[in-house]
This record gives C-alpha cells, sequence and structure tokens, in this order.
C-alpha cells in the first residue's frame, strides 16, 4: 500500500504552516483526532480516577483503564503489564532504582555503545554500588557486533539494555536475537523502544522483561510514557514513588501496596496524557504499522541515494534502507574545506573537516527547514565515531519524498 501522505497531513493542524518537519524521532506532530480525544476528555469526564465512587469519576476512571488496554494491546501485552509513566527516560530511571535491590556488588549490566543518554546514565549510576557497566561493541555500519555482545555475556552479567533502534545511527537492532542470548544467560533483558513502537509492527516476545517507549514520539501527547514488564516481575519489584492510590492499606506500623500497574502510579496520574495516547494508538493502527514501516523505507532510499551522491556529506549508519529506521545522522564537508585546511596545515593550525552541525541546522532552519543538530543524547557514540556531533533528519507517516529531496537540495545551497 502507498500512503497518501498529503492526505494524512490534512490531519495534522500544525501543517497549516509552512515548513518541512524532520524532526520527528525528538517529538512527533499531533492530529486533530488526538487533540480533540484530550479535549472531550476535560469537557466531558474530567474527575480524579481511582478514588471516588459518584458517576463522573467512574467514567474517568474507565476512560483511564480503557486506554492503558488499548495501549497493552498495540504491544501485544496484558493490561496489568502496562504502568503509566512520564517518558522511556522516566521509565527507565525507575527500573535502575527498582532493580538496584536485585544486583549485588560485583554484577554486571551490558548495554551497547549506540545508546541514547537516558539508557546509559541510569545504569552508568549503579558503579557508585560496585556494579561494572560494559559496552558491546558495533561493527564498520553501526551494528551490534553479535559475537562481541556474547563474548560479553557471562555469569556475571545479570542485566542487558538495548534500544531497539538508534537514534542516531538509524540502526534496527535484532532484538530478537540478543534478547534470546540474554535470557540463556539467565539476563534481565530490558528494551528501550522509544524509536521503534512508533515506527515499526511490534509485538512483546518471551525474552522481552521491561519495554519503555514514550507517547510523544508517536503522535501522542507530551508528558505520557509506557514501562511493560512481564507482570511476575513487576510483582517483585518496589515501588518508587510513595504516596496517595498506590496503597491498599496503611497504618503508622504497616503498609500494603496495590498490585502492579497501580503500586507503580503514585498520585493523580496523567489520565489526559493516556486518552490522547490511546486516541494515537487508534490512528496508527488505523494507517497500519505494516504501511507506515514501508513508507518510511521508501523515504530512507531515497535519503540514502541523496547521501551516498553527495561528496561533501559524510552519513552513520547502515548503507542498506532495509535495516534502518526513519532517520539519517551525518555532517557535512565544506565545498572549500581542501584549500582552507591546507592554509591551515601550513601553519599547524589543528581543524575539524565538518561545518559545525548547528551552523547547518540554522541554515536549514532558514529554508524552514526542521532539523536537529548535536549529540542528540548520545555524545559517546558520537565521541565513538570521532565527530562533534551532527545533522538529523528523521521522517514520518506525515512527509513524502518531495520533502527529503527539498531537504537535500537546501544542503547544496550551503556554499562555504
Amino acid at each position: 500500500m502507498n500512503m497518501d501522505s498529503e492526505s494524512i497531513r490534512k490531519d495534522f493542524p500544525i501543517f497549516k504552516r509552512n515548513f518541512i518537519y524532520l524532526d520527528s524521532a525528538a517529538t512527533s506532530q499531533k492530529p486533530y483526532q488526538v487533540i480533540e480525544a484530550i479535549k472531550d476528555y476535560y469537557e466531558n469526564y474530567n474527575a480524579n480516577v481511582h478514588r471516588s465512587i459518584y458517576s463522573l469519576a467512574n467514567e474517568a476512571t474507565e476512560i483511564y483503564e480503557k486506554s492503558r488496554k488499548n495501549v497493552a494491546d498495540f504491544i501485544g501485552a496484558k493490561s496489568e503489564e502496562i504502568v503509566f509513566m512520564r517518558n522511556t527516560t522516566e521509565a527507565l530511571n525507575f527500573l535502575s532504582y527498582a532493580l538496584q535491590s536485585k544486583l549485588q556488588k560485583g554484577n554486571e549490566i551490558l548495554i551497547s555503545r549506540m545508546e541514547h543518554h537516558s539508557n546509559l546514565l541510569p545504569w552508568l549510576r549503579l558503579e557508585s554500588h560496585g556494579i561494572k557497566v560494559k559496552f558491546a561493541e558495533l561493527d564498520k555500519e553501526g551494528n551490534i557486533d553479535e559475537e562481541d555482545f556474547k563474548s560479553k555475556l557471562g555469569k556475571n552479567v545479570k542485566l542487558v539494555s538495548l534500544t531497539h533502534v538508534s537514534n542516531v545511527l538509524g540502526t534496527v537492532n535484532n532484538i530478537e536475537e540478543l534478547g534470546k542470548m540474554a535470557k540463556e544467560n539467565e539476563s534481565i533483558f530490558v528494551v528501550d523502544g522509544a524509536q521503534s513502537i512508533p515506527h515499526l509492527p511490534f509485538r512483546i516476545n518471551d525474552n522481552i522483561d521491561f519495554l519503555a517507549f514514550s507517547g510523544h514520539k508517536m503522535l501522542g501527547p507530551m508528558g505520557i510514557g509506557v514501562l511493560y514488564g512481564k507482570y511476575s516481575l513487576l510483582e517483585d519489584l518496589p515501588p518508587f514513588m510513595q504516596g496517595g492510590e498506590m496503597v491498599k492499606s496503611v497504618s503508622l506500623e504497616r503498609i500494603i501496596y496495590e498490585d502492579p500497574p497501580v503500586k507503580f502510579e503514585a498520585g493523580t496520574p496523567n489520565v489526559e496524557g493516556a486518552v490522547g495516547l490511546s486516541a494515537a494508538v487508534d490512528y496508527l493502527k488505523r494507517i497500519g504499522m505494516e504501511n507506515i514501516r514501508s513508507h518510511e523505507q521508501n523515504l530512507g532510499k531515497k535519503a540514502l541515494e541523496l547521501a551516498e551522491s553527495n561528496k561533501f556529506i559524510e552519513y552513520y549508519g547502515p548503507k542498506d534502507f532495509k535495516k534502518r529506521s526513519g532517520l539519517i545522522s551525518f555532517n557535512l564537508k565544506s565545498k572549500n574545506y581542501d584549500k582552507i585546511i591546507q592554509g591551515l596545515r601550513s601553519k599547524s593550525i589543528i581543524t575539524g573537516k565538518f561545518i559545525h552541525s548547528h551552523d547547518v541546522a540554522e541554515f536549514l532552519g532558514n529554508k524552514s527547514v526542521f532539523a536537529r543538530s548535536g549529540y542528540h543524547c548520545a555524545e559517546p557514540l558520537f565521541k565513538y565515531l570521532g565527530v562533534n556531533g551532527g545533522i538529523r533528519f528523521s521522517w514520518y507517516l506525515y512527509n513524502d519524498v518531495k520533502e527529503i529531496e527539498r531537504a537535500f537540495e537546501s544542503l547544496g545551497e550551503l556554499n562555504v
């Protein structure tokens, strides 16, 4: 099926403004259907959930829990395995604190060199508790080296946490095989799904113990995210936040917690966020995740062709568009670089070979092409690549080939 991006764009009110939006890996735009669902909740159902027995509160609770079930169904999970949080970052931080009690000094955690800070810093925090973090290496195209990964698994590796899709390289990791290896090693397996759940057909499998993703990257509102956890594991985890709603009974001597997922949702939850995320899930299901994946691959094929044909572009990640998600990160070499560098070397001055990514992004922005620049919250990865950040084009179901072409044409206008 060829998606009609032009018709889809009509569902997104922000595109009344005239720009090319290529920063969906940071946050997606929102369709009317999501905006209206939130508006309808506040106009007709607003009340605090799980707390009262009057009809309005019951209706609000029913809508909130229906939203949870809809999200669960979207990834093939059970409602009681879905914990609403603010975003992927909060979910992974929660796991870092909650699983700390399951780890001991001398244990090891295995992640990869391509991780976003959100799947790096929470685990590095545990090094101060005597828990070592190890890193799986990458091959020359930016895939996780499965042989290196396997060699670093051992009896001391109690937890493996990997991104499904790199927000810099676009790499779609083989989490089926990597997860299988982790479980054979009897390690807890955590998946960062921030860049995959919005873009790929996805179903929970038995190897995945925990999965985190964000609503705002998949057409939903900001401030709502999801932690999936196997119910048996969630039952065994301590709550991180304490307060209202998450208890069955409290005395001055004893606390009895609610069952998951309410056990982890202390205080008034983000009901509007859950409602908006559920509406976003409905929208994505209507379009079809297979169709979205195919559409993004078509755009990716064009982006790689244009990058390959421009001798001033250095891009990162797999060269096969079928092994990538809907983004490309790159740097732009100055057209006068050879002449400039020759003059500087004669004076023993060392310089970088790329135009700074912020300067490129500012230039593109003046052309109404909106793209990301900098480290993309993956500074160690860029340093591993030997570059000081980069520019990132990331697309979604509302972009088309003409926009990709126009973005690369704009780079050609940067005559420096």
